[in-house]
């Protein structure tokens, strides 16, 4: 990840967050990669409970990171253990263990 400090912020305040509307990543090439490891960190939390770290935006575009479980997604949202959804066009990285 780039040299950012990120928050860390637990899954359970996740709900309260605001995300803009507009995707964080603006290039194609780093969308499909951001895709790509979505559906890895989904394989590996369904599969094996293995957690990730998400990093993400909010709307005022504060750096937050989450370190958990990601338990399904789809073309607008990761959807964690907790039941919590984060936008897929707030999310900048994913780093695995």
């Amino acid at each position: 990840m780039e040299h950012m400090t990120y928050v860390t912020v637990e899954k359970e305040q996740i709900p309260a967050l605001k995300f803009r509307n507009t995707d964080v990543l603006t290039n194609l090439h780093e969308r499909k990669q951001r895709m790509h490891h979505v559906s890895r960190a989904t394989v590996l939390g369904n599969g094996y409970h293995g957690k990730v770290e998400i990093f993400f935006e909010t709307a005022d575009g504060e750096p937050k990171r989450v370190v958990t479980t990601i338990w399904d997604c789809d073309q607008e949202h990761l959807i964690l253990k907790s039941g919590a959804c984060i936008p897929l066009r707030a999310v900048t990285g994913i780093e695995f263990y």
